[in-house]
């Protein structure tokens, strides 16, 4: 009974007793204070306004007074002068309006020289005409060019500038026909072949 007795006073004592464990299912955290972030003052000044003014490089200056110049000296445009000729070379076409002057060339609004990449041989294919009647000073030559390569386009305008010649007068025939610039050039670069690399050209033979 002793034993019994000693049981039932230990628990009526444990009962008694109350623990107020409250655990905290998370883990306690370390929480550590933002520091106050520096508040720098990085504002840039006000930039001034910049106004970007494009300037026009000399050579496109040239190219506008040489525009102005052209149509201040052909009213009405190519179509509407008497003295026009047409040439061709390759794919080449040229429009040549002949007038009397000092022996300018003007080529697309630009000057021979440059226009040509001063280049002698299509300089001379150019003149070539003027030069066999001795109209190298007499006359100012308009060309409007497109289509083909800067060689192209010369031996177009060099074909165009001895038709436009034939307008001035029929006399000039005889002495262009003789130096053959009345002649058009057909040959143009022949067509590629069909199993062949161009033209003519053929890929390598192996007997084996």
């Amino acid at each position: 009974m002793s034993t019994i007795t000693l049981l039932s006073s230990l628990t009526s004592s444990f009962s008694s007793l109350s623990f107020s464990s409250q655990i905290s299912q998370k883990p306690n955290s370390l929480s550590f204070a933002r520091p106050n972030s520096l508040s720098l003052s990085t504002r840039t000044p006000p930039r001034p306004l910049t106004v970007l003014a494009t300037v026009a490089s000399p050579q496109e200056v040239e190219t506008a007074d040489l525009k102005k110049y052209v149509k201040s000296r052909l009213p009405g445009g190519f179509a509407a002068q008497t003295i026009i000729g047409t040439g061709r070379r390759k794919c080449a076409i040229a429009r040549v309006v002949l007038q009397e002057g000092t022996g300018k060339l003007i080529i697309n609004y630009r000057d021979a020289k440059e226009y040509l990449q001063g280049n002698p041989l299509w300089l001379q294919y150019v003149k070539v005409p003027l030069v066999a009647l001795g109209y190298e000073s007499s006359y100012d030559v308009f060309v409007k060019a497109h289509g083909g390569g800067l060689s192209g386009q010369a031996q177009a305008i060099s074909l165009g500038i001895a038709r436009a010649l034939l307008k001035v007068s029929e006399d000039h025939r005889v002495p262009l026909r003789r130096e053959g610039l009345l002649t058009r050039d057909s040959r143009v670069v022949e067509r590629k072949k069909v199993g062949l690399k161009k033209a003519r050209k053929a890929p390598q033979f192996s007997k084996r």
